[in-house]
């Protein structure tokens, strides 16, 4: 067989088969493959019908279709099943060839995996993909990282697939070496749970606290769309609520209130306790989505559990507009804590992320695009060197403007018994954060009392440590001194 395909790709699920076609519209040739080789006469038949891409039957097959170096990019399940096709591929490739891992695979596999396969003398991207079916086909938010040698090769036909910005700029560049193209998708889709909590949050305190109607809350979404709220999320948040099923009943109403998820939102709260950044709202999502899931409990403790009645009598038009801005201020600290984290790897994992470039490749094509994204961007484009987000004349700025209103929110929402974890937590979160001194130093007199474990103190340089002999019959002896 005369190799004449630009790039391989193995995995033709929904994600799969819109990435081929999208290849395929950008002048690509595009070899598949898929374990279960009927799909792939299907996918030629039908969706690729008239199109250049080649149909193969066999591993062996699909690598003799490629020109060199092969490029070789999996679209299958995280986790194990990438190993195995991993060790399938190798014995058909050579030095310098390419796989690309485009599923939603853990950023520390695709730290493994680069090391394993360049020893091998083969080159490994483990790249983030965001956007869902219609991105995949229309144009995504891509995140490559892994073997930068492997960039040059790969550039030209990632970023023609990609969603554009405004000036045609596409939205994926290089991230970094090993697993960070895979971490940045991760924060991604860790900011993503945020957003969308913080969306459920605004819905139940206007339904249960305003009494609203779906038809309203529609309307409400669909103004904040218009503004600096303007985002995918929002506005798929006004169509959902407005939508009618043949019936003409509400489908949003008849879904029942157990939140999935797949891991990528977990998987970022996890990184910030072991990085220690304070990842507040991210946590909270996933919280939200666990306790979503305990429906039979809560539906039998909704019977016994007193809480105030949900019956809001104020201005309404009023609480509607500290809402918008309770969910943008919120937003602003969900992105805010997303950025320490970037900055905590980078150094923990020695990766020179592009923070402003990152905005950028989450600008359009993925699930959390929106207008507040180029503030980020013109943030740091600013001040390369910026510590964190807040600090932006911008963002101090738009906090400031939010915060009456924010405060108002939270308060209703406690006084009226309605939940708003996210809301709340990143409330406490900007609280924390802007005094510069809080209740630690207690903290740390309990932990030398019991355990002897020191402290520092104001008065004396930092990085010197003190005991205190509190009930006269510890003695000198002292814990050793350790951040966990």
């Amino acid at each position: 067989m005369t190799p004449t395909a630009d790039i391989g790709l193995i995995g033709l699920a929904v994600m799969g088969q819109n990435l081929v076609l999208n290849m395929n519209d950008h002048g690509y040739t595009v070899a598949v493959y898929n374990r279960t080789t009927s799909k792939v006469d299907a996918f030629l038949a039908n969706e690729a019908q008239g199109t250049q891409v080649i149909g193969t039957h066999s591993i062996e097959e699909l690598i003799a279709s490629l020109k060199r170096p092969r490029q070789v990019m999996m679209m299958v399940k995280a986790g194990a099943p990438v190993d195995a096709l991993i060790e399938q591929l190798i014995p058909h490739l050579e030095p310098g060839d390419i796989i690309i891992d485009g599923g939603n695979s853990n950023y520390v596999d695709s730290t493994r995996r680069t090391q394993y396969l360049e020893e091998k003398g083969l080159l490994f991207i483990g790249t983030g993909i965001s956007g869902g079916e219609e991105g995949a086909r229309h144009g995504p938010s891509i995140m490559p990282g892994g073997s930068p040698a492997a960039w040059p090769h790969v550039k030209a036909i990632l970023q023609d697939v990609a969603a554009k910005v405004a000036d045609g700029t596409p939205c994926c560049d290089w991230v970094g070496e090993n697993g960070a193209g895979h971490f940045v998708k991760m924060v991604h889709n860790g900011i993503e749970y945020g957003d969308m909590q913080l969306i459920t949050e605004a819905y139940q305190l206007m339904k249960d606290g305003l009494g609203m109607s779906n038809d309203e809350m529609s309307a409400v979404f669909g103004e904040w769309n218009e503004g600096h709220l303007d985002s995918y999320l929002i506005e798929i948040t006004r169509d959902i609520l407005a939508y009618r099923d043949e019936n003409g009943e509400a489908v949003v109403d008849l879904i029942l209130d157990s939140a999935g998820q797949k891991g990528t939102g977990k998987w970022t709260a996890v990184n910030s306790l072991e990085l220690g950044i304070p990842l507040t709202l991210i946590g909270e999502a996933v919280f939200a989505r666990f306790l979503s899931a305990l429906k039979e409990e809560r539906v039998a403790a909704a019977q016994v559990l007193p809480g105030p009645a949900a019956q809001f009598t104020g201005d309404r038009a009023a609480l509607l507009r500290g809402l918008q801005d309770a969910l943008y201020a919120a937003k602003i600290m969900s992105y805010t804590q997303g950025y320490m984290l970037f900055r905590a790897a980078a150094a923990e994992y020695g990766w020179n992320l592009n923070y402003g470039g990152i905005a950028l490749m989450w600008r359009e094509g993925c699930i959390i695009r929106s207008a507040f994204l180029g503030k980020i961007k013109e943030a740091y484009e600013a001040e390369p060197g910026l510590t964190n987000l807040l600090l932006a004349p911008y963002f101090t700025q738009a906090v400031a403007q939010a915060q009456a209103g924010w405060r108002r929110v939270v308060e209703t929402a406690v006084s009226l018994g309605i939940p708003v974890p996210a809301m709340s937590s990143a409330l406490a979160f900007f609280d924390g954060y802007r005094h510069g001194r809080l209740p630690a130093n207690l903290l740390q007199a309990q932990r030398d009392y019991f355990g002897a474990h020191t402290y520092e103190r104001i008065d004396q340089p930092r990085g010197q440590f003190f005991h205190t002999n509190w009930t006269g019959t510890g003695g000198r002896v002292t814990s050793s001194t350790y951040q966990a």
